[in-house]
């Protein structure tokens, strides 16, 4: 659930039925939103189709007229992805992972957080199980922060501009449930971004799930270091992101 909070109103949003399911989308971005928009054939046939991301989180760009999308279909990691892949259990449309992040994202914009804009969200059901897909507008010139680290283009201070960015977040009450390098996003100015909100949600004040989140981004650093030498994160990087986490954002 969205809570009443002090920022600009959120957009309102539309819902479409279509064959087996339903869609929730921003007349806003897109008036006439269609089923079809999440066929990356529809895409591929209009030579507007790339992809962003390789993996089990696969990500599309799509060229959609004046505008780019993201968009991603949901698969499971893990031990259950082995069994299950994209089918999560059904509990009812607005308990849907995709109507969940959309919702909150569109929230989180509102707010004026460092997230990408939704576009439009999907669930398929298949029985008492549904496949789910989401659409973001695409950042500008934006690439995850693993990737400007392997690359060496990400800026000399990035690590204080990340540990501002997840305070940010955390100052809001919002809490990112995979909190790593590959969902960061950094753009062309050296901003910093946060994507990938499934399972994400607002919480209380306390601090103990902030420390959480910080440890499992600590973690991702340590881990990208190991598996990859050009992304080795130092002691004094990871100091430096705790040293901004701390001094806030005002």
């Amino acid at each position: 659930m969205i809570p009443t909070a002090d920022f600009t109103p959120v957009p309102r949003e539309s819902r479409r039925a279509i064959d087996s399911g339903e869609i929730l989308f921003d007349p806003d971005l897109s008036p006439d939103f269609r089923d079809e928009f999440f066929s990356l054939g529809h895409w591929r046939a209009r030579d507007a189709l790339s992809v962003a991301s390789a993996g089990r989180g696969t990500v599309f760009f799509v060229h959609a007229g004046s505008r780019d999308w993201a968009l991603r279909h949901y698969r499971r990691g893990g031990v259950v992805g082995r069994l299950f892949d994209d089918h999560y259990l059904w509990q009812g449309a607005d308990r849907t992972r995709s109507f969940l992040e959309w919702r909150l994202l569109q929230w989180l914009h509102a707010a004026e957080l460092p997230v990408p804009r939704p576009v439009a969200a999907r669930y398929r059901r298949h029985g008492p199980a549904y496949t789910v897909d989401l659409i973001t507008l695409r950042i500008a010139g934006a690439d995850p922060l693993s990737r400007r680290l392997a690359n060496g283009t990400a800026p000399a201070d990035i690590w204080a501009r990340v540990g501002t960015c997840v305070r940010k977040f955390h100052d809001a009450g919002v809490y990112h449930a995979d909190l790593t390098a590959h969902n960061l996003l950094v753009d062309e100015t050296g901003k910093v971004f946060l994507l990938d909100f499934d399972r994400g949600r607002l919480r209380g004040a306390g601090s103990g799930w902030r420390q959480a989140n910080l440890a499992r981004l600590d973690r991702s650093l340590r881990k990208i270091g190991r598996e990859d030498t050009r992304m080795a994160v130092t002691a004094g990087d990871r100091e430096s992101l705790r040293r901004a986490y701390a001094r806030g954002h005002s």
